[in-house]
């Protein structure tokens, strides 16, 4: 079986090339934007998806195309998420025929905020950001495409493996990790008892190798907890949990629980007092966690196809890999704001 797997460089790509490669019934081949550079995997062809005519190694015919080369800033414009998550897809589906399954990782919030969850910005029609935006406008173009055989999969947040919490880079929520040990953060905006959907990475790439090898039928799956999933809360003691246990061997002092503090309070009172007394960092500490709003204060958990057991314990494994392979960072005294509670 021939598989392409776009954006192999990124988290998710490099975890699922890495776990389909070890199969002997899959002939791999991988895409990264920059000139690739041997490692021992599986062949790499470099190209600018969207933006380049694909390289003739790469046109196929392929019985399946796992297509998870994307941005996920959440700060895009229209444009550039156009650019990252719109013109990438159209070029990977290209590359498909009518006898190719194409495995298109999406994400869980591609539906958009529900009622009580953060609002939507009109904007992105809509939908909190431009990430969200993009992967939505995706998954219509996906299953409106001419592809004889589709699966949309559609992760939560993701951290590292569950048995070691390895994981190829620190974006998405370990930005948040950062925030909270340095005290940039000086709240986390969001809801106490609102949900927080996440997924390891090795999980990930389990379910896309499962799509890889299951007739998609235009279906789409969702990688969450479900009724095991974290409250903010909860998640927020797994990782202090696991970080204060980490600076505590290594003499340093704990990172204080963040007050939590509703997103209409936080904008309403807190932010409009300090907004004029912030530094450039403190500022863009400020920006960040309005970023995080939209997902630290879900009212309902997703519900699952692909469950994740045990949340709280790929916290704690990812928090400990974090701390481990930035040791200044997580060590780092916490230097908090004064704020009203």
């Amino acid at each position: 079986m021939r598989i392409l797997v776009t954006g192999a460089a990124g988290i998710v790509g490099s975890e699922t090339a890495r776990l389909l490669a070890r199969d002997p019934r899959f002939d791999v081949v991988r895409t990264v934007r920059r000139r690739p550079e041997p490692d021992g995997g599986p062949p790499t062809v470099g190209w600018v998806m969207g933006a380049e005519d694909p390289p003739a190694r790469l046109r196929g015919p392929w019985d399946v195309i796992v297509h998870t080369a994307a941005s996920t800033r959440w700060t895009m414009d229209r444009a550039e998420a156009t650019r990252a998550n719109i013109d990438t897809l159209r070029a990977a589906l290209a590359l498909a025929t009518g006898r190719t399954r194409f495995v298109h990782v999406s994400t869980a919030y591609a539906d958009g905020p529900g009622p009580t969850d953060a609002p939507g910005r009109p904007e992105y029609d809509g939908f909190r950001n431009g990430y969200e935006w993009s992967k939505a406008a995706g998954e219509r173009i996906v299953t409106d495409s001419t592809v004889g055989d589709c699966v949309i999969v559609r992760p939560p947040l993701i951290l590292g493996r569950r048995s070691t919490g390895m994981i190829s880079a620190f974006t998405g929520p370990y930005t948040l990790f950062q925030a909270l040990v340095s005290g940039l953060a000086p709240a986390v905006v969001g809801a106490g008892d609102g949900y927080v959907e996440v997924a390891p990475v090795d999980e990930v790439a389990a379910a896309l190798e499962t799509c890889c090898l299951r007739p998609g039928g235009g279906r789409t799956e969702v990688i969450a907890a479900g009724r095991d999933c974290l409250t903010m809360g909860a998640f927020l003691s797994a990782f202090l949990d696991e970080i204060n246990e980490w600076r505590r061997q290594r003499g340093r002092e704990p990172v204080p629980f963040p007050p939590i503090v509703a997103p209409d309070r936080w904008k309403r009172l807190h932010l409009p007092l300090v907004r004029e007394h912030l530094s450039p960092m403190q500022m863009r500490a400020t920006d960040l966690l309005e970023q995080f709003e939209a997902y630290t204060a879900m009212r309902r958990p997703f519900e699952p196809t692909f469950p994740v057991a045990d949340p709280a314990q790929v916290v704690r494994a990812s928090t400990r890999w974090w701390a481990d392979q930035v040791p200044r960072r997580a060590g780092h005294p916490t230097e908090g704001w004064l704020m009203a509670p």
